[in-house]
């Protein structure tokens, strides 16, 4: 059996081409580990920490690798020479003597070359151990020198920027601080300018709180009295035919019966049908039973529904009441209408008559009295005004007529003055034509003189 590195030649030689060829292989791996320990020496002199540390890993590596191998070769070339030797030996046995001791000499000869190929690996394996050792010492020196240099500048770098910041910090505190105390001192104005505008404000509304105590006290006594009551009515029922009507148009404390010394409180001025019919009256008087609807009030806001009912019965009576008296004493046809209106100065008031089923068509059809309030006698009178316009136009069409009469007259005549205009104007015309005909032949004339010069 022959092995794969020692192959026998057909002359019985053994051939060790194969063995060199490997140890020169090995010899290349080693000078180029060799090689690359050495840049990887020279660059990482210059190197981080992290290359650094990066650089003794791939050494390390490297050398282990490169060891194992190397290991391993040495290993198998041993092997294989001791097989190579024992066949050789067990060859040459059989073989010549001549050839034995040829093949001696080649053995020796190829011991002795792998002998010193073996210590001169080991030697470059030391130096190169020795080399990588004394590189890693001053990459580990360099290291702790870099490492002190870094911790020195970062030390000062920190120690800048900490003095730096406590001096930002001061300016930044002083500008806050002058900011605050403009701002606080800007606010304090201003909110003791808002504060003393308010008190002038509640100092204000306190004056007016104790005029409207005044004016509701005195509202209060005309309110208690009955006399003061009904004056407050008419006051405001004064205020609202002075909105709608001019003073003509209604009269004041006016009897409506002759001999009567009872005089209804305001009158409208109704005209007649004709111009020579007189005037017709429209009674309106002002009532107010205060203390009626204000125990209808009290009674609603405790919900004592029989007090309601009672409370709400006896306003109605004193209604009807007035209204009989109002038909009885200022009704008087034909020197009145055969109505009379009954105000009511408040809209409350007037909206509870209107909530009694039937009170307000009772008192229409059986004393001929309309209840209104502020707002509905507001829309009555308005309506009547209306009228009383209607009434002045239909009197005064006749004037209108004869009006447009005289303007058709007169229109007529502006007819015939503008036809003898008309008839001036041709003539006029006519007169042009004949000068412009005699200057176009004078013309002429001149023209045939100046050729003739």
């Amino acid at each position: 059996m022959r092995s794969a590195f020692w192959p026998k030649p057909a002359g019985g030689a053994i051939d060790l081409t194969p063995v060199l060829d490997r140890l020169q292989l090995i010899k290349g791996d080693v000078e180029r580990l060799d090689r690359v320990v050495r840049e990887d020496g020279d660059q990482a002199r210059s190197g981080a920490d992290e290359r650094g540390r990066l650089l003794r890993e791939e050494v390390t590596r490297s050398l282990n690798d490169s060891r194992s191998e190397m290991s391993q070769a040495i290993s198998a070339i041993r092997s294989e020479i001791v097989t190579a030797l024992n066949k050789a030996s067990q060859e040459l046995r059989d073989s010549s003597g001549e050839l034995s001791k040829h093949q001696k000499e080649r053995l020796d000869d190829v011991a002795g070359k792998l002998k010193a190929m073996t210590d001169s690996l080991e030697i470059r394996l030391e130096a190169n151990r020795s080399t990588i050792e004394t590189r890693l010492a001053e990459l580990r020196n360099d290291q702790i020198d870099n490492a002190g240099k870094l911790r020195e500048s970062l030390q000062t770098n920190l120690t800048t920027l900490r003095n730096e910041n406590s001096e930002k910090l001061e300016q930044m505190r002083l500008t806050v601080d002058e900011k605050l105390q403009g701002t606080l001192e800007k606010r304090l104005g201003e909110s003791f300018k808002q504060v003393s505008e308010r008190l002038e404000a509640v100092h204000s509304g306190l004056g007016e709180m104790k005029t409207l105590a005044t004016g509701v006290g005195d509202l209060k006594k005309i309110l208690s009295n009955v006399k003061d009551r009904g004056s407050w009515g008419e006051a405001q029922l004064a205020n609202l035919l002075a909105q709608v009507f001019s003073p003509e148009q209604y009269a004041v404390n006016v009897a409506t019966r002759e001999g009567s010394s009872e005089r209804v409180e305001f009158a409208i001025r109704l005209p007649g049908r004709g111009p020579e019919d007189g005037e017709v009256l429209l009674p309106i008087d002002a009532k107010f039973p205060r203390e009626d609807y204000e125990r209808l009030v009290d009674a609603s806001d405790r919900g004592d529904a029989e007090a309601v009912e009672q409370a709400a019965k006896a306003l109605e009576n004193r209604i009807k009441a007035s209204a009989r008296e109002i038909r009885d004493k200022y009704i008087n046809p034909p020197r009145t209408t055969d109505f009379a209106i009954l105000f009511l100065p408040t809209e409350g008031l007037y909206a509870e008559i209107l909530r009694r089923a039937g009170l307000a068509d009772l008192l229409q059809n059986s004393c001929r009295i309309i209840i209104a309030g502020p707002t509905t006698l507001n829309a009555i009178l308005n309506s009547l005004l209306m009228g009383f316009r209607t009434i002045a136009i239909e009197r005064r069409s006749s004037e209108v007529w004869e009006i447009l009469g005289a303007v058709k007259t007169e229109f007529q005549n502006y007819g015939a003055a503008l036809d003898k205009v008309q008839k001036k104007l041709q003539e006029a015309s006519s007169s042009v034509d004949k000068v412009t005909v005699r200057q176009r032949a004078i013309t002429r004339k001149l023209r045939a003189v100046s050729e003739l010069s």
